[in-house]
């Protein structure tokens, strides 16, 4: 079926794999501003970010910036096969190796709510709903942290060549806020 999550999700993994080597600027002084427009940049502010492989949208430039505003970062930790949290992470410290092979920061590190949360991303569509991976990981989490800290901000990051007309939607799904693309943001109102 052309529509189902499954066969989006190859059919946009590869071409996430195929043009990632194409030229694209994003322009990451937008985040700041989508920041500035939910929080006051004064208080604490805590950024969810990632560490991009497998062609993800690189952000690292992203934190490098909010490390130098002295934003917290807090990367994702995979927990066991269900469940994910945040642990601060200092720019450039070493990473390690998860057992699920993704790069996250010390497991001693202390488990941190962010107030902002850049997401990456499969597939999304104008109604900011998207596919990732398939394990639910940011689902689960994004509501949980809604559930403890009602403030949150959540943008996805992608490509523009990600977006497809539309993405079958289940009630665990959790819809994005924004989406981050090099053309620009997304957001629901537009």
């Amino acid at each position: 079926m052309k529509n189902d999550k499954n066969h989006l999700r190859k059919k946009f993994l590869l071409s996430r794999e195929k043009n990632y080597f194409k030229k694209k600027n994003f322009d990451f002084n937008l985040l700041f501003s989508l920041i500035k427009k939910h929080f006051n940049i004064k208080s604490r502010i805590v950024v969810g970010g990632y560490y991009p492989s497998n062609y993800e949208v690189n952000i690292l430039n992203f934190l490098k910036k909010c490390s130098e505003k002295r934003l917290t970062i807090v990367l994702p930790v995979v927990k066991n096969s269900k469940l994910m949290n945040f642990k601060k992470w200092i720019f450039e410290e070493p990473l390690y190796v998860s057992k699920f092979g993704i790069l996250e920061p010390k497991n001693l590190n202390k488990e941190i709510l962010p107030d902002v949360i850049i997401v990456p991303l499969v597939a999304f569509d104008a109604k900011l709903n998207r596919i990732g991976y398939g394990g639910g990981y940011y689902d689960r989490s994004l509501k949980k942290i809604k559930k403890l800290k009602k403030k949150i901000v959540t943008i996805g990051a992608s490509y523009s060549f990600q977006q497809c007309k539309n993405i079958p939607v289940h009630k665990h799904d959790f819809k994005l806020d924004y989406i981050f693309t090099e053309r620009g943001i997304i957001s629901a109102n537009k």
